[in-house]
């Protein structure tokens, strides 16, 4: 069993980013800017724009976050969606996801300018990936590919199961891993919450990737020998033992999968730091204006 250490290919990334970012500036160039909206105090976000912010210091970047307490309105939050699509310093934003509820997601999204949604939620952005044109591949799905490719993993032809049909992970994750390239050409299989006989498509999968954000769903008897097991959820379960008070449980029950598998994700250490590290390379690509001119 290869545990895959998402941590050291995350830093490895970064390395590689602003060694390009350096040459960039050495060269006249303009530095990336990724900036980003954070609305309310969700524990969650907040740990995650923290670490974004601090990975855009690691490559180089110039990173502006803009704050926003929950009972910000909706027009409000548009309006400063519509100013970062005009300013022509930053590259590419985000708006950080979940939104209050009185807050229309999906209308936040198709505000943003898709040349600038380095997150990949844009229609157009989802659009063109599905079909397989140059885009920005949302962060998680890209990271999990980029992990596959680092490790050297097989995919041609082998059957893939994903647990979960979530905009941001699960329907982007099918499209990719069926794509005529590598990471890629597997044949996929998307189980769901009404889905039959999940065990059992689980258990002929070859490579089986789990987001569903069920703690601890997939345990040993749902996953065939020398699989390769990917963890994408992070769920904070309650733990007295630790100084948060809680600790980070992925879907899959590591402990009793981890020895039937080729290959495995920690959580935390796994898709976690992936998922960062995507977004800063679609940055880049944002800056150098790789994709839309």
């Amino acid at each position: 069993m290869t545990l895959i250490d998402g941590k050291a290919v995350s830093e490895q990334v970064k390395r590689e980013i602003a060694a390009e970012v350096a040459d960039i500036v050495a060269n006249g160039g303009k530095r990336p800017h990724l900036a980003a909206i954070l609305v309310g105090h969700d524990g969650g976000s907040e740990t995650y724009v923290a670490a974004k912010v601090k990975a855009c210091e690691v490559c180089g970047f110039k990173s502006t976050l803009i704050r926003y307490e929950s009972d910000v309105t909706e027009d409000e939050l548009l309006a400063k969606v519509r100013e970062l699509n005009a300013d022509d310093d930053v590259d590419g934003f985000i708006v950080q996801l979940p939104l209050p509820k009185h807050i229309s997601e999906q209308k936040v999204i198709e505000t943003i300018d898709y040349r600038k949604d380095v997150d990949g939620f844009h229609p157009i952005n989802v659009g063109r990936m599905s079909i397989g044109l140059p885009c920005y591949v949302s962060a998680t799905p890209n990271g999990i590919l980029e992990l596959l490719r680092r490790y050297n993993i097989e995919t041609q032809g082998k059957k893939c199961v994903i647990l979960g049909r979530s905009n941001i992970v699960g329907k982007p994750m099918a499209a990719l891993m069926m794509q005529k390239a590598y990471p890629g050409d597997a044949t996929v299989t998307v189980c769901h919450s009404r889905s039959r006989d999940l065990v059992k498509e689980c258990q002929e999968a070859d490579i089986l990737i789990a987001a569903m954000g069920q703690p601890n769903f997939v345990k040993a008897e749902m996953v065939k020998e020398g699989a390769v097991v990917i963890d994408v959820g992070t769920t904070r379960v309650p733990d007295a033992t630790k100084k948060s008070g809680f600790k980070l449980t992925g879907d899959v029950k590591f402990d009793e999968v981890a020895p039937k598998c080729s290959f495995i994700t920690p959580v935390p250490g796994g898709v976690g730091p992936m998922t960062i590290v995507s977004l800063m390379r679609n940055t880049l690509l944002a800056g150098k204006k790789a994709i839309y001119k």
